[in-house]
């Protein structure tokens, strides 16, 4: 229709004088311009559009499983702000937003396996997003455009009368005389439709019953359906998929015992020492440090230093090699909700208790909200797990391969002892450790838990090793 306009402007139609070409012209050229306006408005989303991919996790990790989206479309994002969460085998992977803008389009579903490089969504930049007016949505962008649309026929009303013959509407057809006179009903058409609409053939087939020779249908007997006993109780079963998390622990604990020869040997630790170390000085080393001061950062050093003495439970093996270390990589084992973790508290040898409980509770704190990175996990050469904090009062921790020994803490509880020939109520804690037998001997394993219950049965020796 806008061509039309333009082209009767070119060749002069309708135009009685200057001052009507100019209005119409004038007219036509703002018509146009609204057009145009809202051309460039399009072009310039499309090209201010940007697709986010998903990130390169590590080396090891190819693809993940999109566990969420925080955001929808329409949604104003500031720059490295969560757009979603993707869920490896090791940890989970926040996509943030390049830059402040708007969310255009999800290219994904939740629960999609997303692999590495594969667009994930688009938006626009923008620190307003890419909002068409102050307080409209994306949403309302379109409701926008087509407002504009509707001025037209106000402005069809101003044009010259010979432009807009094109755009009446055709008139309805005059009634003929039969129709005048006749009521508009010719005799023999609609009386079906008239009777219906009236109601009067149902009636009346009501009243008459059912038509001569026709024989009514008797109701069928319907035997009695036996109902099976009921159960006393719930019968639901629900399935849920596996996380991708857990499907790793999985296969790597299965991998640990088929691998590995593995033998579990323990032992007894008398705690009346230590806890007493512990009841004294905690308070003054909250106090300075702001540190909690607990039994890890014991175990942990009592641990280092019985691994300088027996150096195969800090060695792997590497094909047909074994790697001896010189430093202690010490994994903790942490329970989350989507499953164990152990990250990891590096050189622990170098480090005093209160260090030690440091890196264990930040390590910690980051496992239990989800936010332990590659970095935090990798690497490990000793394992310390502690079952004791749910109660575990014995227990064979599995080896987490390419270690060769993980140490099992258990919960601690008053037993009689003999202490000096005298028999004494003392509180007792069971240690375990679990080694591979193609690196270790029963000796070493042995060796290593009577040294390590000699460094804690009297933490002063400690210092002196």
């Amino acid at each position: 229709m806008l061509s039309k306009r333009i082209i009767a402007v070119a060749r002069g139609r309708g135009l009685s004088g200057a001052r009507g070409a100019g209005a119409v012209l004038s007219k036509n050229w703002d018509a146009a311009s609204t057009y145009a306006r809202r051309a460039q408005f399009h072009s310039s989303r499309l090209l201010q559009a940007e697709t986010v991919k998903v990130p390169q996790m590590a080396e090891s990790i190819s693809e993940g499983t999109l566990r969420t989206f925080h955001k929808k479309p329409g949604d104003h994002v500031e720059a490295d702000e969560e757009v979603a969460t993707i869920e490896t085998d090791k940890i989970d992977v926040s996509v943030n937003a390049p830059a402040a803008g708007t969310i255009t389009e999800l290219l994904a579903n939740e629960e999609d396996t997303v692999a590495v490089g594969q667009d994930l969504f688009r938006y626009e930049p923008g620190e307003g997003g890419a909002v068409p007016k102050s307080g409209e949505t994306p949403k309302d962008a379109k409701s926008s455009e087509s407002a504009e649309e509707l001025p037209k026929e106000k402005t069809d009303q101003a044009e010259p009368a010979e432009q807009q013959v094109d755009k009446k509407l055709p008139e309805a057809p005059e009634p003929s005389q039969a129709d005048k006179g006749g009521g508009g009903v010719k005799p023999g058409q609609g009386e079906g439709k008239k009777e219906v609409s009236s109601g009067k053939d149902i009636d009346k087939a009501a009243a008459a019953g059912p038509k001569t020779g026709q024989a009514e249908k008797k109701p069928e007997k319907k035997e009695p359906v036996v109902q099976p006993p009921k159960v006393a109780g719930s019968r639901n079963e629900t399935r849920v998929k596996m996380n991708r998390m857990r499907l790793r622990i999985a296969e790597r604990l299965k991998e640990s015992q088929n691998a590995a020869a593995s033998l579990t040997t323990f032992n007894e630790i008398d705690m009346f020492s230590l806890m007493d170390m512990r009841k004294k000085y905690k308070d003054e080393v909250l106090k300075v440090h702001e540190v909690k001061l607990g039994f890890m950062s014991a175990f942990a050093k009592a641990s280092c230093l019985a691994l300088k003495e027996i150096p195969a439970a800090n060695a792997s093996i590497e094909g047909d090699e074994i790697v001896y270390r010189d430093y202690v990589d010490l994994s903790v084992a942490v329970a989350t909700p989507k499953g164990l973790v152990t990250p990891v508290v590096r050189n622990a040898e170098s480090m005093n208790f209160v260090e030690i409980e440091r890196e264990i509770a930040n390590l910690g704190k980051k496992a239990r909200d989800g936010k332990l990175t590659l970095e935090d996990m990798a690497g490990g050469t000793f394992t310390i797990s502690n079952g004791g904090v749910f109660g575990s009062l014995y227990g064979t921790p599995i080896i987490n391969l390419p270690q060769s020994a993980v140490l099992g803490m258990h919960a601690i509880k008053d037993r009689p002892v003999v202490v000096d020939g005298q028999i004494v109520i003392r509180p007792v804690m069971v240690v375990a450790l679990t080694y591979d037998h193609r690196l270790l001997d029963g000796r070493e394993a042995v060796t290593f838990l009577v040294k390590l219950k000699e460094y804690l049965e009297d933490p002063r020796k400690m210092l002196l090793a």
